[in-house]
């Protein structure tokens, strides 16, 4: 801030209008008058004997022998530039000068004055290019600059304090180009089980660093290791001796013990634990953080460690920002929340570190922020340690930019879905008017009053109608029917999902607040414990309220345990911590952060194999706004339930058609990874037709390379109708057992098709094919030419469909919404949009009905039983069949083909066909 800001302008005078006097602060006149000379004495002197050690402060004489100063700061020492105001003498070396000026006068610029004393040493401890004196400082008292000299990269720093004779030495003897020279011959590949990306993101890192960069921004996907990154990254730098003591920094104790026990199962390229080679350390957790029967030992890192730091020290020392907040600069510093979703760290305590403490910092999760003072919280604690800093988020924001400086490596969620390192998502809104118009409430109602400092609650009638907006839904007033209906509602989706896969999702519910007497968290908990009715540990709170017994337990319970399968929080569980078996997210919760958004989607993410999960549901319980509102904002593309994703066939089209063929080919390699983690070991042997060993994860991952490579045969290869079709009918993994249960639909949810409700898409569809019947012929054939039923009637049926909107899978979908009907086949469909009394079957009954009518009258031998087996099943994916399909189908094909089925059915064979093509439709 200039001086000229903190003018105060004020009126003198009734009757002068143009009479003013000008004023300073009192505490700016004090400032702007105050001497070199009383801001060395006062500010000065005081920082540097307050160090521990403290600077000995002693004036220069011409009997001072320099030889025996041991931690001095001798004033005016003599240089051939003139008086240095400061010279810093370390076991009898000059390492350091440090130039004053008084507080109102900007320090940065002044360290020319120090470099040209460096350069005027008489008696310096060395020479780099012309520099007698490697450590530089410039203070007006309470700023400091600071610069090392030695290497000609190296550029000044701005520092919380001065360092100790100590720091000094440890910095003086520090071989950085012998350090990085070491680390630049070890192979980041010897790293056990090491991602290519992760390969990247410390070469990219250890790059910055060789450059002198002191602050790097690496930018991950929320699951995909940053945390063993950087594990591997500390383990390269210690070995290399490029840092020694290192502080990794988080801002839960969840993830403190994730990231101890990350760092304590971590293989070394020589086979021990990383704490086998190196010390590691955490702050003191308390007991009832853990299960009984958990083994945690972790070490405390002893105190004498942070006060009195040692150049013989080597560890990793783990740690919360809210531990070291309060060891740094004392209780009441730390965090704060609204939401009632905070931990503490009663233990902790204020010390005396010094500013050199830690080589290297890791902050971790370093996105966090969402207020002022989270933000503060972080920047203080950074800013004051002279330390090299590195950030570790999912979602670069303004503040950590400005914190890190620049992204040196950046690996998108986008990028890791089309690896096949995470899951995509589908969105489903849920509509609830309280949450989107707010409460009104009428006189004469009766209404619940809470005394939010005791609980007690008394009953009362309105006598005026009062309005509550939206806003202050959970804050001010609370709506029981709402929010068991929007639980009820997600309850018809669990069920569904347990009948489909033999297991419940495991849910996490994120809730408005947790306060005492007026938690939003406690009613959901006691809302789910009652709809789902599957006893009381089925359902938990986890959050940082001091109600909750264990949260450090019950996060490990909720990760490994089958219970609970549902766990509602309102901040503990939105960043960090690695649940991989998440399957639902459920936003209760407003969210206005973006980075907030993109870290609470982030949990369901992961991949999880044991479940064989596909993707995982996003419920919107503000009618889909929040999915809107941060469609664009996020490197986590959504697509809004009213897009309907393009069809495996198109995006095989558009990409041989080179239309936007790297988006094309990113969605399409996104899809396949879809289908290998939900298909079944049938559909494996099915699709070792077309892809080795039927490996579609592997074919997934070289696809790109494969269409840069070979585009020809690549493109011949997805364009085979065989292979598309079974990408779009897969048997699925099938269910180890099902669970079913029936509820009531009394809210409003919905899964939009294209835009519509799936009544009013079907609604839209029986009127195209109504309106088109002598427009399209596949239509005519279908509903009054049965006989001339063929794959090209079929295909143009799709194709006619598909450019009207009215893709396959979308018919399908919305005939299950509303007619309770899984899987009709197009057939159906079309003859139910002519009569509403059709019967809507599934390719599979459709076909069982035509080969019994054709088979009707008629005896088969063994022989020809089975081919009709294998008819069945080609007619059940494809519903027509052509002669030429015994050629080249491959189910055909691998028992005798053309040649055979002739032999096997005789001159028949063409009238069979016919017949049973026929029969299809009718």
């Amino acid at each position: 801030m200039t001086l000229a800001s903190e003018l105060i302008y004020t009126r003198v005078g009734s009757d002068d209008k143009n009479a003013t006097a000008i004023h300073l602060l009192p505490w700016k006149i004090q400032m702007a008058q105050e001497s070199e000379w009383k801001t060395r004495k006062d500010r000065i002197d005081k920082k540097l004997r307050s160090l521990n050690p403290s600077w000995t402060i002693i004036k220069y004489t011409n009997t001072l022998d320099t030889t025996l100063l041991q931690r001095h700061a001798v004033e005016e020492y003599p240089t051939a530039s003139g008086p240095a105001d400061y010279a810093l003498f370390v076991n009898g070396q000059l390492l350091g000068i440090i130039e004053a000026k008084k507080v109102a006068i900007g320090a940065q610029n002044v360290l020319e004055q120090a470099k040209r004393y460096s350069r005027g040493a008489l008696n310096g401890t060395g020479n780099w290019r012309d520099y007698r004196v490697p450590f530089l400082y410039s203070t007006n008292g309470e700023v400091i600059y600071f610069l090392d000299v030695r290497a000609e990269q190296n550029i000044s720093r701005k520092i919380s304090n001065f360092h100790t004779a100590d720091a000094l030495t440890e910095l003086f003897e520090k071989n950085s180009a012998a350090s990085y020279s070491r680390l630049t011959s070890l192979p980041i590949e010897s790293i056990e089980n090491i991602r290519p990306y992760q390969i990247r993101g410390v070469a990219a890192t250890e790059a910055a660093m060789m450059k002198g960069q002191r602050a790097i921004l690496i930018a991950m996907a929320t699951g995909t290791g940053k945390t063993y990154m950087t594990v591997a990254q500390i383990y390269r730098l210690l070995e290399a001796k490029v840092v020694q003591r290192i502080l990794f920094l988080v801002d839960r104790r969840a993830l403190a013990a994730q990231a101890v026990r990350t760092f304590a199962s971590f293989n070394t390229p020589r086979g021990n634990k990383f704490n086998q080679e190196y010390e590691l350390y955490s702050q003191r957790f308390q007991r009832e953080d853990f299960a009984d029967d958990e083994k945690f030992n972790s070490q405390i890192l002893p105190s004498s460690y942070l006060t009195s730091p040692q150049g013989t020290h080597t560890f990793v020392y783990v740690s919360t920002i809210q531990r070291m907040t309060i060891n740094l600069f004392g209780t009441g510093s730390a965090d704060a929340s609204e939401d009632g979703d905070i931990e503490e760290e009663a233990d902790a305590e204020k010390l005396d570190i010094p500013i050199h403490a830690f080589d290297l910092i890791i902050a971790d999760e370093c996105h966090r922020g969402y207020t002022s003072k989270q933000t503060n919280a972080w920047r203080n604690t950074l800013d004051y340690f002279d330390s090299i800093k590195i950030g570790l988020t999912a979602t670069p924001a303004a503040h950590t930019v400005s914190l890190f400086k620049e992204v040196v490596f950046r690996y998108t969620t986008e990028e890791a879905i089309a690896d096949g390192y995470l899951v995509d998502y589908e969105p489903i809104y849920i509509y609830s008017n309280i949450r989107i118009k707010g409460a009104f409430l009428r006189a004469g109602e009766q209404v619940g009053v809470i005394d939010t400092a005791t609980g007690q609650e008394a009953y009362d009638q309105l006598e005026d109608e009062r309005e509550y907006s939206t806003e202050e839904i959970e804050k001010k007033i609370t709506v029981p029917d709402s929010n068991r209906k929007i639980i009820q509602e997600i309850a018809q989706y669990a069920y569904k999902h347990e009948g489909e896969t033999g297991r419940f999702p495991r849910t996490l519910i994120f809730a408005v607040n947790d306060l005492p007497h007026q938690s939003h968290a406690d009613q959901i908990v006691s809302i789910c414990k009652e709809v789902f009715a599957k006893g009381d540990d089925f359902v938990q709170k986890i959050t940082g309220s001091p109600s909750v017994d264990r949260p450090l337990q019950k996060i490990r319970e909720f990760r490994n345990r089958p219970q609970p399968k549902i766990a509602v929080t309102v901040d503990m569980l939105s960043t960090g911590v690695d649940i991989p078996s998440i399957e639902f997210i459920v936003f209760m919760r407003p969210v206005k952060s973006r980075i907030l958004w993109v870290q609470m989607l982030g949990r369901g993410t992961r991949l999880c194999e044991g479940i064989n999960k596909t993707h995982f549901k996003i419920f919107d319980c503000f009618n889909g706004t929040l999915i809107k509102y941060f469609a664009n904002t996020t490197d986590i593309r959504i697509e809004p339930p009213r897009k309907d994703p393009v069809p495996i066939k198109k995006l095989i089209n558009n990409i041989y058609q080179n239309l936007d063929r790297d988006y094309n080919v990113k969605t399409l390699v996104k899809r396949l990874w879809r289908v290998d983690r939900g298909m079944s070991g049938e559909a494996r042997q099915m699709f070792a037709n077309y892809i080795p060993n039927g490996d579609i994860g592997q074919f997934a991952g070289e696809l790109p390379q494969k269409l840069k490579t070979d585009f020809t045969n690549t493109l011949n290869l997805l364009k085979d109708n065989g292979l598309q079709d079974l990408l779009e009918n897969y048997p699925r993994a099938k269910s180890v057992f099902i669970v079913a249960y029936e509820q009531e639909d009394s809210v409003s949810s919905e899964v939009i098709i294209q835009g519509k409700k799936p009544e009013d898409y079907l609604d839209s569809f029986y009127r195209f094919v109504q309106d088109n019947i002598e427009q399209i012929e596949a239509i005519q054939i279908l509903l009054k030419r049965p006989s001339e039923w063929n794959t090209n009637a079929l295909n143009e049926l799709k194709e006619k469909l598909t450019r009207n909107q009215f893709r396959e899978q979308d018919i399908q979908r919305a005939t299950q919404l509303v007619h309770n009907k899984a899987l009709a086949d197009i057939i159906s469909m079309i003859k139910r949009a002519v009569n509403a009394q059709e019967p809507i079957y599934t390719a599979a009954e459709r076909v069982d009905r035509a080969i019994a009518s054709v088979s009707l009258g008629k005896t088969f031998n063994n022989e020809q039983q089975q081919w009709l087996g294998y008819i069945r099943e080609h007619l059940v994916q494809n519903l027509t069949i052509e002669i030429n399909d015994f050629e080249y189908a491959p189910i055909f094909e691998r028992v005798g083909g053309i040649g055979r089925v002739k032999k096997v059915f005789g001159k028949g064979f063409n009238a069979l066909i016919n017949e049973i093509n026929a029969a299809i439709v009718a």
